[in-house]
């Protein structure tokens, strides 16, 4: 005869983590965000999270409800760290991947969506991750990053070269700007360093971005 254990972990639901979409009964946003961040991998975790607080689909407030409810069950202190380091101006996937693979690099936090404005006050530009200090702005590309940008009319070329003056008005203001894509993603050491020697002399900072115990 062979004895099998069995573990079972339990996560009751209250009426009002109960939702109807389209006629069916659903978890609410913060129910599954903090679902997903006790039982998926960290960075997908934060994907969706980052996705829910840029679209206002939920509110910090009723993330931390949701996360109080959970104290005591399976995978909460993962849940905890996904949330604390979720944050809403990430505009896609690659961004959220992009912001994790930075911290995990030991890099300075970066100011999300930076201005760069000229002497007179005007917007030259915006970068997605910007280190105002040090005069850097880094920008993850996406395919469909610029597809966003096209506007009526216009093709991807257009979009790209209109992208490439953008960038040429950055560095007329002292911006050195670096570039990444999904495929540097997959191994960000290279990235890393391209960030690292730009920065210089601010150097690194350590930061933990494992889960709280």
């Amino acid at each position: 005869m062979i004895n099998v254990r069995v573990h079972l972990w339990t996560a009751p639901l209250t009426p009002s983590e109960i939702v109807l979409v389209d006629g069916l009964p659903v978890t609410s946003v913060a129910r599954t965000v903090v679902d997903l961040a006790r039982s998926v991998p960290f960075e997908s975790a934060l994907a969706t999270a980052d996705a829910a607080l840029a679209r206002r689909l939920v509110t910090r407030t009723e993330l931390d409800r949701a996360l109080a409810r959970a104290k005591e069950w399976r995978g909460c202190p993962l849940a905890r760290s996904v949330v604390a380091f979720a944050d809403g101006r990430a505009e896609s996937v690659g961004e959220s991947r992009s912001r994790l693979a930075i911290a995990r690099a030991g890099l300075l936090d970066p100011v999300l969506q930076w201005e760069v404005r000229a002497g007179d006050g005007h917007v030259v530009g915006r970068t997605d991750f910007g280190w105002p200090t040090q005069r850097v702005g880094g920008e993850f590309d996406g395919r469909t990053k610029y597809g966003r940008l096209l506007r009526p009319g216009q093709d991807p070329g257009d979009a790209v070269f209109d992208e490439k003056l953008r960038e040429d008005e950055l560095r007329a203001e002292g911006v050195t700007v670096v570039r990444w894509t999904w495929h540097d993603l997959a191994d960000f050491a290279s990235t890393a360093t391209r960030l690292r020697r730009a920065l210089d002399p601010a150097g690194t900072r350590t930061l933990d971005t494992t889960p709280e115990s």
